[in-house]
């Protein structure tokens, strides 16, 4: 067997445990693989393959890492409109109860909502759902 296949079925081996796993590290690995199979096609030593190879997966996992070191962290499931369709829909707020509470209407059904911040004193008017927790809407003012 040649180098190269061994290279090859190393990359294959890293995308099927990937698939498996949901670890996406391992197509960064996998992508050092198929530079060492690619190094291996063009005639290099173990030794050239073996550094590409680690060169270009160590690169790649870096370069994943920075990259989503980057990123904002996701919004938590209760609160992200990509997850619950009802984030950021507006609602009216008639009048608020002694415990904090109020009743509104939304969607032809009556919920349960609370104010993002209790501190902030209940007022009437329009406001929108910021996060849903359990059954109750966390409305914010407008």
């Amino acid at each position: 067997m040649s180098e190269s296949t061994i290279w090859w079925l190393l990359a294959g081996s890293a995308v099927a445990i990937e698939l498996a796993t949901g670890t996406f590290y391992l197509l960064m690995l996998a992508v050092g693989f198929v530079a060492g199979a690619i190094a291996a096609h063009s005639g290099l030593a173990i030794i050239g393959q073996m550094v590409i190879s680690a060169a270009a997966g160590g690169g790649a996992v870096a370069a994943w890492h920075w990259y989503r070191g980057k990123t904002p962290a996701p919004l938590p499931a209760n609160a992200n409109r990509d997850v619950n369709l009802d984030i950021g829909e507006p609602v009216q707020v008639e009048q608020w109860n002694s415990d904090g509470t109020t009743t509104v209407k939304f969607r032809g059904a009556l919920w349960t909502a609370i104010p993002a911040d209790p501190a902030e004193p209940a007022a009437t008017g329009s406001f929108r759902i910021k996060e849903m927790q359990g059954n109750r809407l966390v409305l914010e003012k407008l």
